[in-house]
């Protein structure tokens, strides 16, 4: 079940507005678009369909973090995210519950930051190869969740681990595990 916007307020008006900028929303390419930012970015294609990555700069996967300031396994899971070649932003926020209701994160699958890549949520502390793994696939869903804050998660390292499951989850709130750890 999903948590309903109770009535709209300005702050809230606003945070829509903000979120609007944020990197990888929903745009729409055609495939003309996406060939000529292909080779805008010196990424061509060669004999047999094969692609070449040029001298140019290349794109990176794009990810806005969204987490409270004081938090640090945020930051953690973060670096984890850059170590693996994403361009990281991280954005401190202090309403996260807000946060988290604009982008349609179920309730039940809540972490303590959220995150958005390719117009997918990323919620918790969700390990990247299963972030590349939804990036490859391109399933028909919300996004990715690991629920609370499991120790041995990414950005949750220490002494001990605790086992965890990466839910795949939909706009409606339904969820299945995608992967298990």
């Amino acid at each position: 079940m999903t948590r309903k916007r109770e009535s709209e307020t300005p702050e809230s008006s606003q945070m829509a507005a903000r979120l609007d900028e944020i990197p990888g929303k929903a745009k729409s390419f055609t495939r003309r678009k996406t060939l000529l930012a292909l080779l805008g970015a010196g990424i061509g294609i060669g004999a047999g369909g094969a692609l070449f990555i040029g001298s140019a700069k290349t794109m990176a996967n794009e990810v806005v973090v969204y987490k409270n300031p004081s938090c640090g396994c945020c930051s953690n899971w973060a670096k984890h995210l850059r170590a693996e070649g994403f361009a990281v932003e991280v954005k401190a926020v202090d309403n996260m519950p807000e946060v988290k209701e604009m982008f349609g994160t179920p309730w039940q699958l809540e972490s303590c930051h959220t995150a958005i890549v390719d117009n997918y949520v990323i919620e918790g502390h969700v390990p990247v190869r299963e972030i590349k793994r939804l990036l490859a696939e391109r399933p028909v869903a919300r996004g990715l969740a690991v629920p609370g804050m499991p120790a041995g998660s990414p950005g949750m390292e220490g002494r001990y681990s605790d086992p965890y499951k990466v839910m795949l989850f939909q706009t409606d709130g339904s969820a299945k595990v995608y992967a298990s750890y």
